[in-house]
């Protein structure tokens, strides 16, 4: 059971870990900044990192040091430890010491001949397999208090990598939208330039910016983009027949 003072450590350390987790940024360097922040907040942590699964296949996507890299390989290559466990079956697991685990007799050895003996494996993402995990060249490195840390960091490490998809996600929507808009506007321009030289309609002046499209095999934005600009009327092909 830790102390007055042990407690007040604590919640310190996760309130700077919190702040610094939802600071802005991208995916990949929220990623990074829970690894970076992990190995220091919670003790017995020599080096951390994210394994995330999509579509079957298992990568590291953010590591504190390249040990993190080579083990987590071991792991993807022997096709079981306790990250893929933690990954896959939203759950956490501990390996107090791989040298005698027998949950993972393939990968345990491996793990162990790299220096590698305690793993503690969070699941970090319901919607998305994927585990924060901590490594330790020590057994038993992470006692009770340790774990319950882990568990505190890991569940604001699963809030603050939500946030960062929900605003990169965002970000893809606004971008969209502005290049719709712009696309919109641009093949207006175009329009209204046909329709001032040819003395057609707008019907009649979007088609032949469409047939245009589709004869150079580009897209309606580069075709009207390109009359614009040099004020060339755009190639539609051989004349149809009347």
């Amino acid at each position: 059971m830790p102390d007055a003072d042990e407690l007040v450590d604590l919640e310190n350390s996760l309130s700077e870990v919190a702040i610094a987790l939802f600071a802005e940024g991208t995916v990949r360097s929220t990623l990074q900044r829970i690894v970076d922040l992990a190995e220091r907040a919670v003790d017995g942590c020599e080096a951390a990192g994210v394994l995330l699964i999509d579509s079957g296949r298992a990568t590291t996507a953010a590591a504190s040091s390249e040990l993190v890299v080579a083990v987590d390989q071991m792991q993807i290559d022997a096709a079981e430890g306790p990250c893929l466990d933690a990954a896959t079956r939203g759950s956490t697991f501990y390996a107090a010491d791989l040298i005698d685990d027998p949950r993972w007799p393939n990968f345990g050895p491996l793990a162990v001949n790299a220096g590698i003996r305690s793993v503690l494996a969070y699941c970090i993402s319901a919607s998305r397999p994927s585990a924060l995990n901590l490594y330790s060249r020590l057994p038993a490195a992470f006692g009770a208090t340790d774990r319950a840390q882990g568990q505190l960091f890991a569940t604001l490490a699963h809030l603050a990598l939500d946030s960062a998809e929900d605003r990169a996600s965002d970000e893809r929507r606004t971008g969209n939208l502005i290049q719709a808009l712009r696309t919109r506007e641009m093949v207006g321009q175009a329009q209204g330039i046909l329709m001032e030289r040819e003395r057609i309609t707008a019907d009649q002046a979007f088609d032949v910016l469409r047939r245009a499209s589709q004869y150079m095999n580009v897209k309606l934005r580069e075709v009207a983009e390109t009359l614009v600009e040099t004020g060339e009327s755009p190639d539609t092909g051989p004349t149809r027949p009347h």
